[in-house]
């Protein structure tokens, strides 16, 4: 961060801090006891604003949208809770959501929430959205006042996951040039003040339809990660997400929190112009003889869970996954797919030696220390690993000849779909070359579907399936860490998806100060 802009963030902070506890709060209480300020990292600033119809609660980094209600929410077990939405039936060809709603929610201008709201937002959404994935819905419509009703291209049996990240607009005040930055809504909190590139400003919504937020005010800072740390040490701040890399620091009068997440580290492995990773054994041998703890240890000082999938902890995960570190296995297996030690130790079949380079996004300072510690393990089981920093503009293309070290998680099964069914137009996945045609009919019939929660046994199976041949390794999920001010009691956090944002002030209407 420039000279100048760290200036500017500590004045910000400075200005939040002062006025924080000079103003009582109407309940009679210092204002600092309503009031909690939050530091963030520059990308999670919304850049379109708070408009769903461009990312606002989806994107990458997804979460609830706080200004705006949603239909449904994910409980803490990831498992679909009610917002908006009072019932909701699924037609036997899961092609007919009927959603009916809760009556005499208003707008924070005043105004009514109805079924028309509703079908207005998803249609505009669908319409609009380059962000979001909204194929799946043909139209809505709104029934009554408070029934909606989906009309969907094909059955999507995870729309309950797709209702929770979707922010409902009122249809009479909705400028998509104007709304991002002047967002009205019907959920916990109203926008306040957005600083461009500095900070945005929450108050809570006096009209609010459900339980009070004990938190009256959220101020988010926007700060890159030193200059985060900095703010915590000043005590300028609340709440300071923070790495790894800072995690052995001690700041005085906060505590460290971890969080525990889906946000998982991984390499796909491409079978093109390389021998070694187009065969089945060498997948399994990677898998089995790499030691995820010692990831953990070495390159995130022992803040993460060994990954063994895209939704480790996710009511779809299957135990299957899961694989217990054995180096002389993994030896075993490559002797045994004709893979074997060279003079150097390297090993060697067909005159080739079994090497590889992993990519990784330069700059991501954790992503190269898991590709270094991942290349030192596949040199002790006798495979060369080079590794290399590349931009995002080339890793995709690079990714379909060489392992990358990607990151994912997401709170929907989508994202195994995403991973490892065949995508249109296309003989493969999108980023390796796996097809596995029962594998995608085990996910479609998932998608099919018209209960839920049976479909995670079917999202269980593929995986089971997936299983079999390995087509990704996954190496870790990433905790997500924070300094907490002492005194400052955060609700309990459900698994973070992948992204260090917004997530973390899911309940922030829940904290409290002690």
């Amino acid at each position: 961060m420039k000279r100048s802009a760290l200036l500017v963030s500590f004045l910000t902070l400075f200005l939040l801090a002062g006025c924080r506890s000079s103003q009582p709060s109407p309940s009679g209480q210092p204002e600092q006891k309503m009031a909690v300020t939050v530091v963030m990292p520059p990308t999670s600033e919304p850049e379109a604003g708070f408009d769903p119809a461009f990312g606002w609660g989806a994107e990458e980094h997804v979460h609830e949208p706080l200004v705006q209600s949603t239909l449904t929410v994910t409980n803490p077990d990831l498992t679909i809770g009610y917002d908006l939405a009072t019932d909701m039936q699924v037609s036997e060809d899961s092609l007919t959501w009927t959603v009916t709603i809760r009556d005499g929610v208003k707008f924070t201008d005043g105004t009514d929430l109805t079924a028309a709201d509703v079908a207005f937002t998803y249609n505009t959404v669908k319409d609009t959205s380059s962000v979001n994935d909204f194929t799946m819905l043909e139209w809505a419509e709104a029934a009554d006042e408070t029934t909606v009703i989906f009309h969907m291209t094909r059955p999507f049996s995870i729309w309950p996951y797709t209702m929770a990240i979707t922010g409902i607009v009122p249809q009479h005040a909705y400028d998509p040039a104007s709304y991002g930055s002047s967002p009205v809504g019907s959920g916990r909190y109203m926008l306040k003040r957005w600083d461009r590139g500095e900070q945005i400003i929450l108050e809570a919504n006096p009209d609010y339809y459900g339980e009070k937020p004990k938190m009256e005010r959220v101020n988010i800072l926007f700060m890159e990660e030193d200059a985060a740390f900095l703010a915590a040490r000043a005590g300028r701040a609340d709440l300071v997400y923070t790495s790894a890399a800072y995690s052995d620091q001690n700041v005085d009068g906060f505590s460290l929190l971890s969080v525990q997440t889906v946000d998982n580290r991984g390499i796909n492995l491409p079978d093109w112009n390389n021998p070694l990773t187009c065969e089945a054994l060498v997948h399994h041998a990677i898998n089995l003889g790499l030691d995820r703890q010692r990831m953990i240890d070495n390159v995130l000082n022992g803040y993460g869970t060994p990954a063994y999938s895209v939704c480790d902890g996710l009511p779809w995960y299957s135990e299957v996954n899961k694989v217990e570190y054995d180096r002389s296995g993994a030896k075993a297996l490559l002797d045994r797919a004709g893979w074997l030690p060279g003079p150097d130790g390297i090993r060697e079949k067909d005159g080739v030696r079994a090497a590889l380079t992993i990519h990784y996004a330069a700059g991501d300072s954790v992503r190269q220390g898991l590709a270094a510690e991942l290349a030192n393990q596949l040199r002790e089981l006798g495979i060369q690993a080079d590794i290399k920093g590349v931009g995002w503009d080339t890793a995709y293309d690079d990714a379909l000849s060489n392992p990358l070290v990607w990151g994912w998680g997401a709170h929907t099964p989508m994202e195994l779909y995403n991973i490892y069914h065949i995508a249109p137009d296309n003989d493969s996945a999108l980023y390796s070359p796996y097809a596995n045609q029962i594998v995608d009919e085990l996910m479609d019939e998932a998608l099919a579907c018209s209960d839920l929660e049976e479909s995670y046994v079917l999202w269980q199976q593929a995986q089971e399936e997936i299983a079999r041949d390995v087509p990704w390794v996954w190496l870790v999920n990433v905790d997500h860490l924070y300094w907490v001010r002492d005194g400052l009691a955060v609700a309990e956090q459900k698994i973070h998806p992948h992204g260090h944002g917004w997530s973390i002030v899911n309940n922030v209407d829940q904290w409290s100060w002690e």
